[in-house]
């Protein structure tokens, strides 16, 4: 077991997410037209908030996740690396006349995870504030934290210019904090049943098939792809559902590997061993 994935279990790591797009939005009609296009509550966040949601399609399909921070004066957009550009060109696709202005600043910002149970402590040993709720943003001098996790740890996101990447990490690991790779964290997220967008959410998923329903408000108004998933609210229920699995195999399985759970088929969308459980955890499409 590697350093990063026990101080992500037990201690404090921290991951370097520089690599995530991130979006600006600005002006007037920003909250509006993020509102309409997502699944979540945008038009009631205030600044300090922030909220995960999806990009659906007319058919109710995921297209894209993403996390929404509220400033005073504009949205902070987070999503995987290869969605950016795609999350960009969907939101200028229904901008019409809204008066909004996207600006990609992935280049100029990092983004810094720092994960694990021990990630408050490290914050405090640096007198820096702790956003309490999820999703909820502080400033920290001229940083950004916000209480967003990748690996489904308690964790927090550090957002900083580029240039500030080295000494904010410098910070961190002054306090006690561990570097951990991509494959330590996604360990970590696996044992903890948490999703990737590419690997488990896919394009053609529905956002009930998930399981990921943080993600969706059904108190809001209209917005796209709603329609369908009231439907299936209303209907109660889906074929399939992606759940956690362990399996009592010493290697991983490969994605699109079809197995019988408890009498029902299921295909693994992602799987990995874990160390802690020794076993092999997987995410799967499980047969209601």
């Amino acid at each position: 077991m590697s350093e990063g994935y026990e101080a992500l279990r037990r201690g404090a790591a921290w991951l370097d997410l520089s690599a995530r797009g991130r979006i600006v939005a600005r002006g007037r009609d920003r909250a509006r037209l993020l509102h309409n296009i997502t699944s979540n509550e945008v038009k009631k966040m205030t600044p300090g908030t922030g909220c995960y949601a999806f990009l659906l399609s007319p058919q109710g399909r995921i297209l894209a996740d993403l996390t929404l921070f509220c400033f005073e004066d504009h949205f902070l957009i987070d999503t995987e690396p290869d969605l950016r550009e795609k999350v960009q060109q969907h939101i200028l696709k229904y901008k019409v006349a809204d008066q909004v202005e996207l600006e990609n600043v992935t280049a100029q910002t990092a983004a810094i995870g720092l994960e694990g149970p021990g990630a408050s402590a490290v914050l405090t040993a640096l007198n820096a504030p702790i956003p309490e709720a999820g999703f909820a943003h502080l400033p920290w001098g001229e940083n950004t934290i916000a209480a967003v996790s990748v690996t489904g740890q308690p964790g927090f996101r550090v957002y900083c210019s580029a240039e500030k990447r080295g000494e904010t990490v410098g910070l961190l690991e002054g306090a006690g904090a561990k570097s951990a790779s991509p494959d330590d964290a996604r360990v970590v997220r696996m044992e903890n049943g948490k999703p990737l967008y590419g690997e488990d959410i896919r394009e053609t998923s529905l956002p009930q098939e998930t399981q990921q329903m943080h993600a969706v408000s059904f108190s809001k108004g209209c917005y796209l792809g709603q329609e369908i998933v009231e439907r299936i609210r209303a209907m109660g229920r889906v074929h399939k559902k992606l759940e956690r699995l362990e399996l009592d195999a010493a290697e991983p399985v490969a994605p699109g590997t079809r197995l019988t759970v408890d009498g029902r088929e299921a295909e693994v969308t992602s799987s990995v061993y874990s160390p802690h459980l020794g076993k092999v955890i997987a995410l799967a499409y499980v047969r209601s």
